[in-house]
Order: structure tokens, then C-alpha cells, then sequence
């Protein structure tokens, strides 16, 4: 394996990137709810639809059990944390606290705005369920345009990425919300709408995402010094495939490893993160993956979860340069996207890292059908010799 790494690194713009990973050691990550309470009702909001506001959260005059929540998790070495809720910008002192002490993002409906002072280098992922209309019917009651309130709030505001969670039948709302979105000042990811409130009709994930993976490929192609993504991780994602293994519980890398009901699943071979707790809104019980106890994996596609699937798939990765080139960049997104690597120096290296995956990639895919066209070949002159 080491071989065939030296060799691939051997490429410029892959090996600065695995060089500024190592530099920042592996990453120890938990989950936690910040609190139970949020200011919106989002339909398809996998916290409410799952009860997970009956983990009640330590009341803020209770701080000693938070503060004591953060030393827990220092010893245990512990040096990422993903924030939720609920809504963490409700409870800021706690998020501070957490920001203080290790590396992490935090996960906002952008109706509340994060200050700037004290979380200068806070990676902020902000939600947005569609254009203006969209989201209003999915996440303000039909009343609320929740996306222009979080624009206004992170306008020219370089700590944010707007996690854009597009529905299967809304292809063509893409490029309008992308542009408001990088004309804001701002950066882009993606997610994909689960149908969890089984609405049905365009927001029905069973409709299948090929029309919107064809935009999100046009997006990151016009504004790639903008994009913390790749078409590789859409691929993933919106197929639930990797190297003949099905997105599911059993694959699935972001399970709470001291849950009693994951223990079979972490015995099955497949990789997964050992040190990973999802804690909920008491801070003291986990559930068992990052979303739930239910595992519906069917309406799953969270970006952050099939992201570590493929970050741990690492030897799956190294058939080929491109392969491995897929697998680094998915980990590059995730440090930078985290601010785990130096952020400015990351976001201007962007154009040329998404411009020498996509070479490889269709370098890859050219020698591929190269291959299949020989092999055919070859079939038809030995068929011909044996008439």
C-alpha cells in the first residue's frame, strides 16, 4: 500500500493535501445536541419526527453539568464535536464553550445569527431547503421566509456554508439558490432531501436524484473557489453505493460505539469510527446513529454520514490515482469545511484541487472504455478464429 500511495502522491496538488492533514492528526469526533428547544418546525426535520425533544437539556443555570459534559470528553480525548440541536445559536454560551475547546461545526437554521466576536474561526453550517418558496413551505410554516432571514444575517460572512438539502423533483430551484448563496458571500455543500414527513409528490427521495446531481455538477463546475464539494461525494450519495456495498445500518461508519443495539453491526468487519458518540440533549444518552434509533438508512441521505463512509474506506480507494484522489478530496472537504486546515489558504486551493480530480477522473474513465474496447475486440477476433 505504501507503494502505490508514494506514487500517487507524487502528484503535486495531492500531495499538499495529504500534507495538510497529517499535519492536523486524525480526528477524534462526537455529536451532540446542544439543547432541545428550537425556534422552527421544519417539516422532514429528523429531530422532531424521531422525539429526540424528550432528551431534555441541562437548563442553562446548570452549567456545572455541561462544564463537566466538556471534561468528560477532554479525557477522553475527544478533539471534534459536530453542533446540533435543537438550535445550538440559542444557547451561546454553551456553543462558546465548545468552540473553545476543540475543533468542530455547527449545524444552524440561520434565523438566529452566530455573533462574530468570540467565534471568529467557528465553521458555520447554515440550512437552506430550497428557493425562497421552497423553504418557506418546508421550514417557515408557509409564513416564514427563513432563507432570505439567514442571507441577511451572513452576508460576506466567510465562516458559513450553507448546507443546501435539495428535494429529487427541484432541480431547477438549484442554480437560482447557488447563486443567491455565493452572491451573498458566502459558501456551498449539499445535502438530499429524505423524505421523512412523507409529503410525497417533488420532495419524495424515491423519485431518485439523478436531475439534481446533474446541477450540483454544473454548480461546482461554475463556481469552483466557492464549493465544499465534489461530484464524487454526490455520486456516493445519491447512488448508496461504494465498491459494491449498499448505503445502510451495516455500512454505515457514524454509530455510537457504546450503544448496546450497535455492538453486532461494529463486529462485522466493516470500518467504522471508534472513538464516535452521538449524544443527545441530556448529554449523559446516546442514541444510535447520528440521526436516530430507528435506522431508516432508506431515507438517509446525509452528506456528513456518507462522507466518513467513504473517509474510512481507504484501501477500497487505492485501485487507481483517481480513486484515490476521490477519497483525499472527500477528506480535504471535510478538514477545510471544518476549518481544521488553515481555511483561506484551503478556499483558494479549491479550483485546482476540483480541476486535477476531475482530470484524473475522466483520465480514468478513458482508459477505461479503452480497455472495454480491446476486451471486445479480443472477444470478436477469438469467436472469428473458432468459426
Amino acid at each position: 500500500m505504501d507503494d502505490r500511495l508514494e506514487t500517487y502522491l507524487a502528484d503535486p496538488v495531492l500531495r499538499r493535501m495529504h500534507d495538510d492533514i497529517r499535519a492536523k492528526g486524525p480526528v477524534r469526533p462526537i455529536q451532540v445536541d446542544l439543547t432541545h428547544a428550537c425556534n422552527l418546525r421544519c417539516q422532514g426535520c429528523y429531530f422532531f419526527s424521531e422525539g429526540l425533544d424528550a432528551h431534555r437539556a441541562p437548563k442553562p443555570s446548570e452549567e456545572v453539568e455541561f462544564d463537566a459534559f466538556i471534561e468528560r470528553e477532554k479525557a477522553r480525548r475527544t478533539n471534534y464535536v459536530t453542533i446540533l440541536g435543537g438550535e445550538p445559536s440559542l444557547l451561546l454560551g454553551r456553543l462558546k464553550k465548545v468552540h473553545d475547546n476543540f475543533w468542530g461545526i455547527c449545524v444552524t437554521n440561520g434565523v438566529r445569527k452566530i455573533p462574530v466576536e468570540g467565534f471568529e474561526n467557528l465553521a458555520i453550517a447554515c440550512s437552506v431547503w430550497g428557493d425562497h418558496e421552497t423553504d418557506m413551505q418546508l421550514r417557515g410554516g408557509g409564513r416564514q421566509d427563513v432563507f432570505a432571514q439567514g442571507l441577511a444575517n451572513y452576508r460576506d460572512d466567510r465562516r458559513v456554508v450553507w448546507y443546501y438539502t435539495t428535494a429529487a423533483g427541484k432541480p431547477q430551484e438549484i442554480e437560482r439558490v447557488v447563486s443567491q448563496i455565493v452572491d451573498n458571500g458566502n459558501f456551498v455543500g449539499f445535502n438530499f432531501y429524505g423524505d421523512i414527513a412523507a409529503l410525497g409528490g417533488d420532495v419524495d427521495h424515491r423519485r431518485g436524484f439523478e436531475g439534481v446531481r446533474r446541477e450540483v455538477d454544473r454548480m461546482i463546475e461554475r463556481y469552483p473557489d466557492r464549493m465544499l464539494y465534489t461530484p464524487y461525494i454526490a455520486e456516493v450519495i445519491t447512488n448508496g453505493s461504494l465498491y459494491g456495498d449498499r448505503w445502510g445500518f451495516d455500512v454505515c461508519a457514524s454509530l455510537s460505539t457504546d450503544h448496546p443495539e450497535n455492538q453486532e453491526r461494529l463486529r462485522n468487519g466493516k470500518p467504522y469510527l471508534h472513538h464516535y458518540r452521538c449524544y443527545n440533549a441530556d448529554l449523559t444518552t446516546t442514541r444510535g446513529c447520528c440521526r436516530s434509533d430507528n435506522y431508516d438508512c432508506e431515507n438517509c441521505r446525509d452528506t456528513w454520514a456518507h462522507m466518513v463512509w467513504i473517509m474510512v474506506n481507504l484501501e477500497k480507494h487505492l485501485g487507481s490515482q483517481a480513486e484515490f484522489a476521490s477519497w483525499l478530496t472527500t477528506n480535504y472537504i471535510f478538514y477545510l469545511t471544518s476549518r481544521i486546515v488553515d481555511f483561506e489558504p484551503g478556499v483558494a486551493f479549491l479550483p485546482a484541487m476540483l480541476a486535477r480530480l476531475r482530470d484524473l477522473r475522466e483520465r480514468s474513465a478513458h482508459d477505461a472504455a479503452i480497455t472495454a474496447h480491446e476486451s471486445a475486440r479480443e472477444l470478436d477476433e477469438l469467436v472469428l478464429e473458432t468459426l
